[in-house]
């Protein structure tokens, strides 16, 4: 599936709008640096590999705003840790486990 990704930037998160319900990833932007800090899928929505497609869009959108990556959230970790081309945006020094 392709979902249109939100920067909503006033609740500091990128958003899936899936029919009624969101799909999030939290953030904290800081002097060209994002943290990702939180992914969540609605419960109706789980299992149907959303989390994975929201964060490929939104390290598409961290690499297209030329970010360094700092990723908090443990499922954005192992997402870098399986897609290893992802690593180039992670801030330099940050060991993923």
């Amino acid at each position: 599936m392709n979902y249109e990704l939100f920067d909503n930037e006033d609740k500091k998160q990128y958003e899936f709008h899936i029919d009624t319900q969101i799909a999030k990833i939290e953030y904290i932007k800081a002097a060209g640096t994002i943290y990702l800090t939180h992914t969540e899928v609605p419960k109706a929505l789980e299992g149907k590999g959303i989390a994975k497609e929201l964060v490929l869009s939104a390290l598409k959108d961290i690499e297209q705003k030329e970010l360094t990556l700092v990723p908090l959230c443990p499922f954005v970790a192992a997402y870098i840790k399986k897609h290893p081309e992802w690593r180039k945006l992670v801030l330099k020094g940050i060991n993923i486990k």
